[in-house]
């Protein structure tokens, strides 16, 4: 697997060869975006300062439930010095901390790193309201360009037809196995960097809900993930599924007598585990436009997928076996095995009950979500 990887590598790096997205992407992601895949730990660990300091990412910290910077409770090391524990801040452009007013706020005394991505023509110091220094970092945009062709539109012939339709079978079959195997290490490497990011079991269950994310969802399941993490689901062990669909922002004071009546039960409990959590964790609830609706099988619904994702949690200890010494068979039985009283029948929480029984997991979701979980 390793050479053919490794010849598919050194042919993009030559000149007359890219491998790229057929539609433009945007140069700089969304905030939400960016904050996500920096806490994936998608730009590493180890960057320099505006002040040409090295510093070093020990812990990214946990995000912030309260007013204030975006993650709390992280751990860096500047230079040689000893590490240093506090919050970060995200923005795009290197002068929101001003705009914005973080140098005036309080809230913003215990920040440790202001990390952004666009620099301004003017140089913005970064400090707070008793004038103490925050070291700044600027992103480099280009760690993640490897990703973006994996989130391309399925029904589109790739730039790659035209050079490889006169091939012979075998040399088209060689590079299309070679550019599967450079992918698969790819998703490898990103499994690694998040298991040095926040550890085995995190990072497997990040790497899940990325994948019942499917490709319309990816961003917003993985933000669920990031800001539920398994050790909270744990110690809530009876409200997971609720604190779930409430950080989802699928539960906002729900209007049970518009509910049909298979329905109302289910809501019901969940609403009556979530409303006493709903003002600890109120602002990381996300944003209804965040969801994509629409463009997807109802059977792929984001709610049926949350439930899903519940399911799991419920039988993590079950399935960390079956990922440490099962097989790939096993595991896929187990994940398209899982059940749910409810999604067994449900579409959406709105909708009417189906016909016939729904799989909580199809196998070709199985199939992705071990490809998204490969032992690095």
């Amino acid at each position: 697997m390793s050479d053919l990887a490794d010849r598919y590598a050194s042919l993009l790096g030559q000149p007359a060869v890219r491998d790229r997205p057929l539609i433009a992407l945007p140069r700089i992601p969304g905030e939400l975006e960016l904050q996500a895949r920096w806490f994936a730990g998608e730009f590493g660990r180890k960057f320099q300062t505006s002040a040409r300091e090295t510093i070093e990412v020990v812990q990214f910290g946990f995000w912030n439930r309260e007013a204030g910077p975006d993650f709390q409770d992280a751990v860096v090391r500047v230079g040689d010095g000893p590490i240093v524990r506090g919050a970060i801040e995200i923005d795009l452009i290197d002068r929101n901390w001003e705009l914005h007013g973080h140098g005036s706020n309080s809230a913003f005394d215990d920040a440790i790193l202001h990390v952004f991505v666009q620099r301004s023509s003017a140089e913005f110091f970064t400090r707070t309201s008793s004038h103490r220094n925050v070291p700044q970092i600027q992103l480099d945009l280009a760690t993640l360009a490897e990703r973006a062709v994996e989130h391309l539109p399925i029904a589109h012939a790739g730039r790659c037809v035209a050079p490889l339709k006169n091939l012979e079978p075998s040399r088209v079959a060689s590079v299309l196995d070679a550019a599967a195997q450079f992918r698969l290490r790819r998703k490898a490497e990103r499994l690694r960097q998040r298991i040095e990011a926040h550890g085995r079991d995190e990072a497997l269950y990040q790497s899940i809900a990325d994948a019942l994310g499917y490709k319309q969802n990816r961003l917003p399941f993985t933000l669920l993930a990031q800001r539920l993490p398994l050790g909270v689901l744990h110690q809530h062990r009876g409200e997971a599924e609720a604190l779930l669909f409430g950080v989802a922002g699928f539960l906002e004071a729900p209007d049970l007598a518009k509910l049909r009546q298979s329905t109302r039960g289910y809501v019901r409990g969940l609403w009556d585990g979530w409303w006493k959590y709903r003002e600890q964790f109120a602002r990381l609830i996300l944003p209804a436009k965040v969801w994509a609706m629409g463009g997807a099988r109802p059977v792929n619904h984001p709610q049926r997928r949350i439930g899903a994702l519940a399911a799991l949690v419920a039988h993590w200890r079950k399935f960390c076996t079956l990922a440490s010494h099962g097989t790939p068979s096993d595991l896929i039985a187990f994940l398209t095995g899982l059940s749910h009283d409810f999604w067994r029948s449900q579409y959406t929480l709105a909708a009417p009950r189906a016909a016939t029984y729904l799989a909580l997991i199809g196998d070709s979701r199985a199939v992705d979500i071990l490809a998204n979980i490969i032992h690095p």
